[in-house]
C-alpha cells in the first residue's frame, strides 16, 4: 500500500461532506492509497468540528459520525519532535508565506518523497515550489 499526505482540507472536506470532486476522488482510493498526517493533525481536526458545532453545520450525532468516518480511514499520525517544528518547519512557513499548520504538510511529503492532497491554494502553490506533486487519486 502506497502512502500520501492528506492536508486537513482534504479530510475535513471528507467528514463535512462538502461536495469537492477532487477530495471524493481522493478519498475513492484510501483503500490503496494510505493517508499519513503531521502531529498537529488532530487537534487541527479537532478544532474544525468545534467550530462547525458553534456555527451549526454539524449538530446533534454529527460531530460524532464526522469523527468517527474519518477515524475509520486509517489515517496515520508522524510523529514530530518539537525542536523540528520550531526550526524546520518554521524555517519553510516563512520561507514560503504559509501558516506553521500548513508547513507542517509540506514538510511532511518534502520529507517522506510523498504526493500532497490538499484543497488549500497557497498550500498547493508552495508544494509546487518545492516540487512536491499533488495527489490525484487516480
Amino acid at each position: 500500500m502506497t502512502s500520501f499526505v492528506a492536508d486537513n482540507s482534504v479530510i475535513v472536506a471528507w467528514a463535512l461532506d462538502e461536495g469537492s470532486d477532487y477530495a471524493d476522488r481522493v478519498l475513492e482510493r484510501v483503500r490503496v492509497h494510505r493517508p499519513i498526517v503531521p502531529s498537529v493533525w488532530p487537534l487541527e481536526f479537532a478544532n474544525v468540528l468545534a467550530v462547525a458545532e458553534r456555527k451549526d453545520r454539524l449538530s446533534g450525532p454529527d460531530p460524532a459520525r464526522a469523527r468517527d468516518l474519518v477515524l475509520s480511514l486509517g489515517i496515520t499520525v508522524v510523529p514530530e519532535p518539537p525542536g523540528r517544528v520550531s526550526s524546520e518547519v518554521l524555517a519553510l512557513a516563512r520561507e514560503e508565506g504559509i501558516s506553521s499548520y500548513d508547513a507542517s504538510y509540506l514538510d511532511l511529503a518534502i520529507r517522506e518523497g510523498l504526493p500532497l492532497a490538499t484543497l488549500d491554494a497557497r498550500l498547493r502553490a508552495a508544494s509546487l515550489r518545492k516540487g512536491v506533486l499533488r495527489f490525484a487519486g487516480e
